[in-house]
């Protein structure tokens, strides 16, 4: 699958647009095909690692010494569920659902694993 990958701390360039292994959902977790995502002001300040001086020491350890600990940024997608876990229960494969990802990211991709009891609202349009 195709993401958006931050290789580094820095301006909007540190970005790249990689091929990287697709998800395989846990046995509580839907895969999304994300649709749409937003890049919001939180995406912004952890890619170019701006955060208050006194938050400094407390941020690198949570987000990543040199780099994000997680490449792939993004919270806030919409899209469809292409596969469930074996436990998962209150989504089906074709459900059209929004979420976020939380501190998790990962939505500057193709496809994103969420647990079925995350931040997911199902589209009561579909």
């Amino acid at each position: 699958m195709k993401a958006i990958i931050c290789t580094k701390y820095g301006p909007p360039e540190v970005l790249k647009l990689m091929d990287v292994e697709r998800p395989n959902p846990k046995s509580n977790e839907v895969l999304i095909r994300i649709f749409a995502t937003t890049v919001t002001v939180g995406d912004s300040r952890v890619r170019g690692f701006r955060v208050p001086l006194s938050f400094w020491i407390p941020a690198r350890m949570a987000l990543g010494l040199r780099k994000p600990k997680t490449a792939i940024l993004g919270s806030v997608f919409a899209g469809e569920i292409v596969l469930v876990g074996k436990e998962v229960k209150l989504f089906k494969k074709g459900d059209q659902i929004f979420g976020s990802a939380g501190h998790n990211f990962g939505a500057y991709a193709e496809y994103i694993c969420v647990p079925e009891n995350g931040c997911l609202v199902l589209n009561q349009q579909s």
